[in-house]
């Protein structure tokens, strides 16, 4: 019977993609961790100017009560970030550990232990699997993020057209 060796040499493919896949989602985690922490930042930003328009006290009723509603989305925006960013760098973390474990699975893959391949091959699926949900999980809060964003946007839009709306001088 051969062994996981022999399985590994019959099929080029199988060592590169016990590499390379891991290392693939190592590199989109990455990005995704890096453009959740950029919007976290702009959400923060856009709390502090939320913050300093609130400080005119010449606002009409209307538009004090539009920043609240707009703060209180743009807080839950950054909690939903957060918890994105945690989840991409579970994905992170998992994925470049799945690598790892390939990588000592694939050189014992030669070895006389079989049962250490065996392990190290189901260990790095299962950490795999880890860092794939770690990716659908941030993906999903960024899109739960996003929604809120549009809100804020379509909120400012309608004041916007409203206020154009009643300055303008008929045509």
């Amino acid at each position: 019977m051969p062994g996981p060796a022999a399985d590994l040499g019959q099929n080029p493919f199988a060592l590169l993609s016990l590499i390379a896949a891991p290392a693939v989602l190592t590199n989109a985690a990455s990005v995704l961790a890096l453009s959740t922490s950029n919007r976290f930042l702009r959400a923060s930003e856009r709390m502090r100017a939320l913050s300093v328009r609130t400080e005119d006290r010449t606002l009409s009723h209307e538009v004090r009560a539009l920043l609240l509603r707009q703060a209180n989305r743009t807080e839950k925006q950054a909690v939903l970030l957060l918890k994105g960013l945690r989840a991409a760098y579970v994905a992170l973390g998992s994925f470049a550990s799945a690598s790892l474990i390939s990588i000592l699975g694939a050189a014992m893959a030669g070895s006389a232990l079989h049962f250490g391949f065996h392990l190290l091959s189901a260990l790095a699926l299962g950490v795999g699997f880890i860092g794939a949900g770690g990716l659908v999980t941030a993906c999903l809060k960024l899109l739960q993020a996003t929604r809120l964003s549009m809100l804020n946007m379509s909120e400012e839009a309608a004041l916007i057209r409203a206020r154009e709306q009643t300055s303008s001088p008929p045509v």
